[in-house]
């Protein structure tokens, strides 16, 4: 069917992209790159304020680029910054807002040539296509500079329901603050849709839900706007009956705003339409996660890896439940099934590092940090873990350095705040450590280690009590959370409260049977009690882990104990 039409040029010197009626062979990954660096620019303000954007139109000698309205929605001084590293100033008083949609075009003048997008038809890019992003993340303080990525991935939904702005395609692509408004394009190099919201989750489970509005929605406003850039969208026929995908990203959309219940039962009415649809089991898993239904969840997760066995993310968000459970060795095979599928996928790395950190491989740990940093130099929460793993392996100074790397990045929400608190509790910054995790969960940021790292430096800080509050918090979020236990095993020690911190310390050994020092001090809380045969049990059990662990001073410490009990 021809969807499109090509318009002749009203006035001489007129350019317009159009769709050429061609059979068109699907291009290589660094083919459509090459298309989307062409078209694709950098907006960025005095304030500054970053964003991307996409060339759609030339008429004599002003460019027309096409972005998501909230990258410019702020008056402001912005240029565009076109690939040949040109700056042109934005006419702000020409932008254009389109209605009910998160859009607007802008406008810059030059006399040099850049290429423009070429339209594709979004409502063929259904559930299972591919998909790639162009944009530029905003800097950081480990790249001081907004530089041109490209992400390749797939369309997880295409409604025909849009949710508010616009939004209507999901795709699993990696994206990052910055890229909004850049180019979503198809196999074929063609425009199908700008990028406007990033898959974000404080859990760090990945659900492949970034946003994006289609390009047949800028087509049918686009008229009444004045930015006729050459192309009619297709007449299609509006569904009258929802989708499959048209509950998927309602499902996504509730889960996104803490309503994991009504989310699950999108995501199960999108599967009864589609009962192969992965990306449904695979988002239904978080949220039945989300809600503490683990078991729940691995289903759904294994039957996405059924349906398709080199889904990564559904490995990946299988390690993390494992994980949690304590089950980390096989947390750490889901996570080697995700790399060996895709071996640049970075929070495998950092939560493989965090499994072999809790089962004492502390240079298996740091091995992973490492690679996840040079992946990606931009995550805090990377060199935290890395910072943590250096002084436990006696690297102060390279611990030192990873901390303050974190506390360089400008806190944006909570779970920035708490990555500095870590770091701040890691520099012997108690007070400050205490002030950021406080403004961490005063953003509604529930989650387990927050309270658990709070509760540690209160414990520092002399505040037992405090410290049994944030501990209690974090068992109330997470009952099967060892370390809260083996923390709280600790301050009750302190307060001489022997039995509660026995019991405790075996919480955290039920739900981490693994964990060296959970058995060396809940055998000296026996000890202390008189028991010593249980005691000396435990001392013996927990030499043995250390032994393992490679903890050779913490095992020759315990053992030396022993040695002097049994004389």
């Amino acid at each position: 069917m021809n969807f499109y039409s090509r318009l002749a040029p009203a006035l001489i010197g007129v350019s317009i992209a159009f769709v050429q009626m061609q059979v068109v062979v699907a291009l290589s990954p660094p083919e459509v790159n090459k298309i989307a660096k062409e078209i694709t620019v950098l907006i960025q303000s005095k304030k500054p304020r970053y964003g991307s954007g996409v060339i759609i139109k030339k008429e004599g000698n002003i460019y027309t680029v096409l972005t998501a309205a909230h990258v410019v929605d702020v008056a402001d001084n912005y240029e565009i910054v076109t690939p040949d590293n040109r700056r042109y100033a934005v006419n702000y008083n020409t932008m254009k807002l389109l209605a009910g949609v998160d859009l607007a075009v802008v406008q810059f003048s030059s006399s040099q040539n850049y290429t423009m997008a070429k339209m594709g038809n979004s409502d063929v890019s259904t559930e299972g296509t591919t998909a790639y992003v162009a944009g530029f993340p905003a800097p950081t303080f480990a790249i001081n500079q907004s530089i041109y990525t490209f992400s390749d991935g797939r369309i997880t939904a295409n409604a025909s329901k849009a949710l508010r702005d616009g939004y209507a395609l999901v795709y699993s692509n990696n994206t990052s603050e910055g890229m909004s408004g850049g180019a979503v394009l198809n196999e074929k190099g063609e425009l199908i849709g700008v990028h406007g919201r990033a898959d974000l989750d404080t859990k760090e489970s990945k659900t492949g839900f970034n946003l994006g509005i289609p390009i047949n929605t800028f087509l049918r406003l686009s008229a009444k706007a004045g930015v006729d850039v050459g192309v009619r969208p297709p007449n299609t026929q509006v569904a009258t009956a929802p989708k499959a995908d048209d509950l998927y990203i309602q499902g996504g959309d509730k889960r996104r705003k803490g309503d994991f219940k009504g989310a699950i039962a999108d995501y199960t009415e999108a599967i009864r339409l589609n009962p192969k649809y992965v990306s449904a089991y695979n988002d239904r898993g978080i949220a039945r996660r989300s809600l503490r239904d683990n078991q729940g969840a691995i289903a759904d997760y294994e039957q996405a890896i059924r349906l398709d066995p080199k889904y990564t993310l559904a490995y990946y968000n299988r390690g993390l439940v494992r994980s949690e459970l304590g089950d980390n060795q096989r947390a750490i095979a889901d996570y080697n099934q995700a790399l060996e599928i895709n071996p640049k996928y970075v929070y495998a790395y950092v939560s493989r590092g965090r499994a072999r950190r809790n089962l004492g491989d502390q240079q298996g740990a740091l091995a992973d940090f490492d690679q996840a940093i040079r992946l990606n130099p931009r995550s805090a929460l990377t060199y935290v873990n890395r910072g943590l793993v250096r002084s436990y392996l006696g690297d102060k100074e390279g611990a030192i350095a990873d901390y303050l790397e974190v506390i360089r990045f400008t806190p944006k929400d909570g779970v920035d705040y708490y990555n500095r608190g870590f770091a701040r509790a890691g520099l012997g910054d108690k007070q400050g450590a205490l002030a950021d995790y406080d403004q961490a969960i005063s953003l509604n940021i529930k989650n387990v280690n927050i309270y658990n790292d709070r509760g540690n430096v209160r414990f520092n800080l002399g505040d037992k009590q405090g410290a049994i509050a944030d501990y209690d918090q974090a068992i109330r979020l997470n009952p099967k959370y060892y370390l809260a236990y083996y923390n709280r095993a600790r301050v009750r020690f302190a307060l001489k409260d022997l039995q509660a911190a026995i019991a405790d310390y075996s919480q955290a050994i039920r739900f981490n049977p693994k964990y060296a020092y959970a058995y060396h001090y809940r055998g000296n809380a026996r000890l202390d009690l008189g028991d010593k045969q249980e005691g000396i049990r435990d001392l013996q059990q927990a030499a043995k882990l250390y032994l393992q662990e490679g903890n050779t001073k913490r095992y020759q410490q315990v053992l030396d104990r022993i040695t002097k009990l049994q004389q």
